[in-house]
């Protein structure tokens, strides 16, 4: 009775894995081309000393962006942890750049600028349900950083060039479809949220500047997979 009893036990055990088991279980590596747009939002400059009719005191800026082509190389691991139900840890990276166009001036301080976003990198968890055996949805949500750098395209003596690693947040949803036992093709949409930062003095001769922004981005990528 007792080894009667152990055998269905064990049988029991055996099923519940093989139905827990997933195909997009294991570790992967991937990469995605798309396209992103970066924000510097909530601008501000606070000004000192102003000698040309503008304020002291800190004051309202206008928001700008810029998009272009996206890049991402990524890899990680899911783990299986209910039947249909995963949970994933990875990490990715972004080659590409993107940079906005020209900004108008501010205050007679600075004729034009703009800022360029790189070296992002992605740590992240994502919880996953897999809709059919070959198809899978899953949650992104994690930690990001990326360098920001600021530069003043012309103006007066003084107005300075200044860069910042900024690190924040990254929330996305995404999709994978295998097309056979290891290789995969995905979508993903992302948006990422990082910490206000003081893009360095700026001091020309109608008074000093310190730019505070707030950078933000979104990013929607296609590409291709490989799970071990």
């Amino acid at each position: 009775m007792k080894k009667q009893l152990l055998i269905a036990t064990g049988a029991s055990l055996l099923s519940f894995t093989a139905i827990a088991q997933s195909a997009f279980e294991g570790f992967y590596a991937q990469v995605g081309i798309g396209y992103e747009n970066d924000s510097l939002t909530s601008r501000s400059f606070t000004t000192t000393g102003a000698t040309n009719g503008a304020p002291n005191g800190t004051v309202a800026g206008a928001s700008s962006s810029g998009g272009a082509f996206s890049s991402v190389i990524g890899l990680g691991y899911n783990f299986s942890v209910a039947p249909r139900w995963l949970v994933g840890i990875g990490a990715d990276y972004t080659p590409t750049n993107v940079s906005t166009s020209n900004q108008p001036s501010y205050y007679g301080a600075i004729a034009s600028n703009n800022y360029k976003v790189s070296n992002r990198i992605n740590i992240f968890l994502t919880p996953s349900f897999e809709i059919e055996r070959d198809k899978l949805a899953y949650l992104k949500v994690g930690y990001s950083s990326e360098t920001i750098a600021w530069q003043a395209q012309s103006g007066p003596p003084g107005a300075v060039n200044s860069s910042s690693n900024q690190s924040g947040l990254v929330a996305g949803l995404g999709y994978r479809q295998l097309l056979d036992k290891n290789l995969y093709v995905f979508g993903e949409g992302n948006y990422f949220s990082y910490q206000g930062y003081t893009a360095g003095s700026i001091n020309p001769s109608s008074g000093s500047f310190a730019p505070t922004q707030t950078p933000s981005a979104y990013q929607f990528l296609v590409g291709i997979g490989y799970k071990l």
